[in-house]
């Protein structure tokens, strides 16, 4: 018997692998909320989200820095990886830019098969949108041509795709200009279009559950409050650990 087939049992896992939209945020940063700090609300504890999103993240400088090593130590067969990038996959800065057509579908192709090697289920979820308008209220793209290449990547790979980029530009469409302020980090201090706060927050987490329960990546028994008021003082921000 191996050690891996030695592990002591455990709910399965669904792993984030993605950018600040998505990630833990602690005391020092509230009320800035990333969406997988909600999901759990969504999901009946018998899947638990492990969240490796970290911000500032792209495609290739989650590789770089070993942090989907860190997935692939600890995912076991059954679990899922959601990969969602693309924000910083667009950054002026080279050491995080990637171009959609080439090295953003390459890396995007390193964690299918990264997780497909551990016997885990990968899915890609596009980028959920920005908070932007144009004069008229109609709510725009921002996301260039990286969510249409994870499209093509998921088709070609046949890999369960979550279209959030789809999804939330229709929630802030309907919400409008004005109410959508009341989901995105607007503070006193800041004027934040692309980060939540816990409202937000909790509906792009509920966007990402019915995502994943049409995708049949969930049953329907192991999602909860789909419909229902999620208060957002459930949200709490953790003391940031010490390294």
């Amino acid at each position: 018997m191996s050690v891996r087939d030695a592990e002591v049992p455990r709910p399965r896992a669904l792993f984030i692998a993605g950018d600040s939209t998505a990630s833990q945020k602690y005391a020092d940063a509230a009320p800035e909320t990333g969406w997988g700090m909600a999901l759990p609300f969504f999901l009946d504890g018998s899947t638990e989200v492990v969240n490796h999103a970290v911000n500032g993240r792209s495609t290739r400088t989650f590789l770089d820095e070993g942090r989907f090593d860190a997935i692939l130590a600890a995912v076991r067969p059954g679990d899922l990886l959601l990969v969602q990038f693309g924000h910083n996959d667009q950054s002026d800065d080279p050491n995080r830019q990637t171009d959609p057509w080439s090295v953003y579908q390459d890396n995007l192709r390193a964690y299918v098969e990264g997780a497909r090697s551990r016997d885990a289920v990968p899915v890609l979820a596009t980028s959920v949108e920005r908070r932007q308008f144009d004069a008229s209220g109609t709510a725009l793209r921002t996301l260039g041509a990286y969510p249409e290449a994870m499209r093509e990547v998921a088709k070609e790979t046949g890999v369960p795709l979550l279209d959030i980029e789809d999804a939330s530009l229709a929630l802030w469409q309907e919400l409008g200009p004005e109410a959508t302020k009341e989901y995105f980090h607007w503070t006193a201090t800041a004027r934040d279009n692309t980060h939540f706060n816990p409202p937000g927050a909790i509906a792009v987490a509920r966007l990402v559950a019915r995502a994943l329960l049409r995708a049949e990546l969930l049953a329907p028994g192991e999602v909860r409050r789909l419909d229902d008021a999620v208060p957002a003082g459930w949200i709490t921000w953790p003391e940031a650990e010490e390294v």
